[in-house]
């Protein structure tokens, strides 16, 4: 049975490509389809992260202590003149570059030293206790990458009072009835008997997941499987009344679009239906994440687990983020991991079989057809924590 050493030196040896190429493969196909295993490493580039910058930090003090050092003792050398009774003999020796350097040095020293210590306290702080994918971080990255899950804002004032009042008339409530939920996202049908996919960063902490059709209608699901590693959920509709959704008028993408192919999403960044369009800008995603690719599509908090079609209705993506640095780029997971990750479940015998639909009814169709026939089957994800 391996340890968390055994993990972490095979964690390392795979980051540092050290690995065989079977060896390599092996392991991310089981990042894939193991989400203990995916989160694990999650963590392990997380600490090692960490602790990077930790050292990094430590370095940094200790180079402007030993700066601190040589000024004072510049300044006791050049100072010394003052002492001996003449204040108007000039600082010899003294570059106007130096002399502005020294004086930023003593303008800024405290807040400086200020800035350290809190940060080697943030620093000891994750230590302690490691938050797996934090609200606007991609796990496993550093910074830049903004998820997309959304935080529900709804008009608060006399909530309390409305509540009550609502409740008192109409009987009792339930809670997703009064809460609106913490935080939402975008879902979509992957098959047509009531399983969804979304990104793994919406529903993840979720306590319930409710999920919401255009025309308002809801179902209470739950999670079946996550692929961390590359921010997929499934999830299933456990409502006994569910009759399914129908027929799915689109496909799923096994193999790689071309770049500069035309694409769209549909999503839930607001209340209503969002489409937005663009084009695959890049088939890697944030700092070259091969399992994602780069959209020129502007995306908001709520298009998180939003389909990405090309113009023949195939599904391709799903949006995970964006780029806090870059205009309009945004990622979204290629829909080849999706079909892994269903290939392997359906091998593994894990749940009932994935009947995805095999006919797209979206080719050769204009735009605005191909969003009617879509949007039924493209749904809010609300999240209860």
């Amino acid at each position: 049975m391996k340890t968390e050493a055994d993990y972490y030196a095979l964690f390392e040896a795979y980051r540092d490509g050290e690995l065989g190429v079977p060896a390599r493969a092996d392991l991310e196909r089981r990042l894939s389809a193991d989400p203990n295993l995916a989160q694990r490493f999650a963590e392990f580039e997380e600490l090692t992260g960490t602790l990077h910058q930790y050292s990094s930090r430590l370095a940094t003090r200790r180079k402007l202590h030993a700066i601190q050092a040589e000024i004072d003792a510049e300044q006791a050398m050049q100072e010394a003149p003052l002492e001996t009774g003449n204040p108007n003999m000039p600082l010899l020796h003294i570059s106007p570059v130096e002399r502005k350097l020294r004086d930023f040095w003593h303008a800024h020293r405290a807040t400086m030293m200020v800035a350290a210590s809190v940060a080697v306290m943030a620093v000891f702080a994750t230590l302690l206790g490691i938050e797996f994918w934090r609200a606007n971080q991609k796990p496993g990255s550093l910074y830049g990458y903004q998820v997309l899950r959304r935080e529900v804002e709804r008009i608060k004032r006399n909530q309390q009072a409305m509540n009550r009042a609502i409740n008192h008339i109409d009987g009792p409530k339930s809670p997703e009835e009064l809460n609106p939920g913490k935080f939402s996202g975008t879902g979509f049908a992957l098959t047509s008997d009531g399983y969804l996919v979304t990104s793994y960063h919406v529903i993840q902490g979720a306590d319930s997941v409710l999920i919401e059709s255009r025309d308002r209608q809801h179902y209470h699901a739950e999670p079946v499987f996550s692929d961390v590693a590359h921010d997929l959920a499934i999830l299933r509709i456990k409502d006994k009344d569910f009759n399914g959704f129908g027929r799915l008028p689109y496909t799923f993408k096994r193999g790689l679009s071309d770049l500069g192919e035309k694409v769209y999403t549909l999503g839930y960044p607001r209340e209503d239906l969002v489409y937005n369009d663009g084009s695959l800008s890049a088939r890697s995603g944030f700092e070259g994440d091969t399992a994602f690719y780069q959209i020129s599509i502007p995306v908001n908090p709520g298009n998180s687990g939003g389909p990405l079609l090309d113009d023949r209705g195939n599904l391709i993506g799903i949006i995970s983020g964006k780029q806090m640095d870059a205009q309009s780029a945004a990622f979204a997971t290629k829909s080849s991991y999706l079909m892994r990750l269903v290939d392997s479940l359906s091998a593994a015998g894990t749940s009932a079989p994935y009947r995805l639909s095999r006919g797209n009814l979206l080719t050769g169709t204009p735009r605005p057809q191909q969003i009617r026939k879509l949007q039924d089957y493209v749904f809010v994800v609300k999240v209860y924590e």
